[in-house]
Parts: C-alpha cells; structure tokens; sequence
C-alpha cells in the first residue's frame, strides 16, 4: 500500500498546527516556570518578581487566542447541539455547514476589527507599565488567533461540502459520546 499524498489544504492545516503548538507550549511552559520562580522569590526574600503581573496576563491572552484554533481543530469548542442532534442526512450535514461557514465569517470579521484596534494601539506607542512591552505586540495574537480559527472553520465546512461523512473539524469525524459508528448517521 502506497502512501496518499497530502492536499496543499492539509500541508496548511499541519502547518498552523506547528505554530500552535510552538505559541500554545512555549506560553504554558513560560507561565508556568514564571508562577514557579514568583511564588519562590516572594516566599524566599519577600519580594515577587517585577513584571509578573503584567507578563501573566499577557501569556494568557496569547494563550487563550494562541488555542482557538487549536480547539476548532480538535472540534474541543463549545458546542450547542440540542437542534443538531435530532436531525440526520442532509439536514444535519447542512446545519452544521451553516455553523462553520458562519462561525468562519464572524471570526474573520472580528480579526478584521482586532486588527485595527491592533494597529491603533501600536500607533500610539503603549507599553506595558512594569516591562514596558509593546502593547501592539502584546495583543498580536488576538487578530492573529482569530484569523487562525476562521481558517479552521473554513477547512472544517470545505470538508464537508467534498466529503459524504460528517466532520466536526477539518481533520475529526463525527463521533458519538455512547459508541456508536460515526459513520451510522453521517452518510447521506
């Protein structure tokens, strides 16, 4: 058996994965050994390291939109499905390209204003009161993040538009908490 060779869609997604997991696992080990080496220096000497404050929150605004994408492509986001699991065929299948294409349409209009607001903050030269890091630079990852989900979503309802089974993500079929074959309901 010869192996398939991959889609330039597929080559994108690995690589936004890449890039999630450098954002997404630096961030983490970063927040982390910097909570670490504040909880010691303030229990040591009294005193807690300068920044720390400012550089926590910043990770985690990189963190929380660093994995959006990383959510949609494991089809970890929210879901309310309440509608969607009682329907099946092509009412399902619809339904849930409907979701993506407009959950893909408001999160390239929000990265649209996050980039402006962005840009307005790079502008006018803020930083960061302790470390004095840009704020522009600091919030880079939300049009950034947001963008990257948009694309998920994007690959997520183009693969259902060109394949017969339901995919919740552009790489994650259709699954059932209770066992059943993905597969079952998912055919049209």
């Amino acid at each position: 058996m010869g192996t398939r060779k991959r889609t330039w869609l597929e080559r994108l997604d690995g690589g936004i994965a890449r890039v999630e997991a450098f954002i997404l696992g630096g961030g983490v080990l970063l927040l982390a050994g910097l909570s670490i080496a504040n909880t010691l220096s303030r229990n040591l000497t009294g005193n807690t390291v300068p920044g720390t404050f400012e550089l926590t929150e910043i990770l985690m605004v990189w963190i929380t939109f660093g994995g959006l994408a990383y959510g949609v492509r494991r089809a970890r986001h929210i879901c309310m499905n309440a509608v969607y699991d009682q329907l099946r065929g092509l009412a399902r299948k619809g339904l849930l390209i409907f979701t993506h294409v407009g959950t893909a349409g408001l999160l390239f209009y929000m990265a649209w204003h996050a980039g402006h607001y962005v840009w307005e903050v790079h502008e006018s030269g803020r930083t960061s009161t302790a470390l004095g890091i840009p704020m522009g630079l600091a919030y880079l990852i939300v049009p950034i993040g947001l963008f990257a989900g948009g694309v998920q979503y994007t690959l997520s309802a183009w693969k259902n538009l060109t394949h017969r089974a339901l995919y919740r993500s552009y790489s994650e079929l259709e699954t059932y908490e209770h066992g059943e074959d993905p597969a079952g309901d998912a055919r049209l």
